[in-house]
């Protein structure tokens, strides 16, 4: 079973969020959780987030929003991650210049090739990031691009809660993320060294 790794944005996903519907669909899910959803930091959460993947080796990745920069930036600082794949919805603009104060701290978004099969889904009409820049972004990232269509942010106030279309995409990533994806190899003690 691949593990999956849900992935906040800024405030969480509440009880009605597509995240914690499909927290609760799927088999081996995890939240990764922050300190504070209200006061995101660049270097906090990314830790966490390097943590947990670092407990669930293989895990893919299902971020929403900040969420998406949170993944940037760890894959950015920590390329060794085992990672098997990420569903990154609706990214933020972190470097946009209207760009709410409390996210300036992840400007400006790695825009590098990301290191596992990702694919980026992005509203034709969201509020917090224009779809030629969730295009940038998944061109940079070397991502899959998916137009959902006028989805709004992609989240409740959009009118979203279940979204079956996110579960189809979530089920095609784990199916060719977990073919891919090649597990480390387990450190093995040489023959010739003395073990008391």
């Amino acid at each position: 079973m691949t593990p999956i790794l849900i992935v906040p944005g800024l405030g969480g996903s509440g009880h009605h969020h597509w995240q914690t519907y499909m927290e609760r669909s799927f088999p081996g899910v995890s939240r990764v959780d922050q300190d504070d959803w209200e006061r995101p930091d660049r270097v906090t959460w990314t830790g966490r987030l390097a943590e947990a993947i670092l407990s669930s080796p293989g895990s893919v990745l299902v971020a929403h929003s900040l969420g998406c920069a949170v993944v940037a930036h760890a894959a950015a600082e920590y390329p060794d991650l085992p990672v098997a794949g990420a569903l990154l919805v609706a990214p933020a603009e972190v470097d946009r210049e209207h760009a709410a104060a409390c996210v300036r701290s992840f400007a400006p978004l790695p825009c590098t090739p990301l290191p596992f099969r990702t694919i980026v889904v992005a509203s034709t009409d969201d509020p917090c990031v224009t779809f030629a820049g969730a295009k940038a972004c998944a061109d940079g990232w070397g991502a899959e691009f998916v137009d959902a269509g006028p989805l709004g942010h992609i989240n409740v106030d959009a009118g979203l809660g279940p979204w079956p279309g996110g579960e189809r995409l979530l089920r095609r990533l784990i199916t060719t993320s977990s073919r891919a994806f090649i597990k480390p190899p387990v450190p093995t003690i040489p023959d010739d060294v003395p073990v008391a």
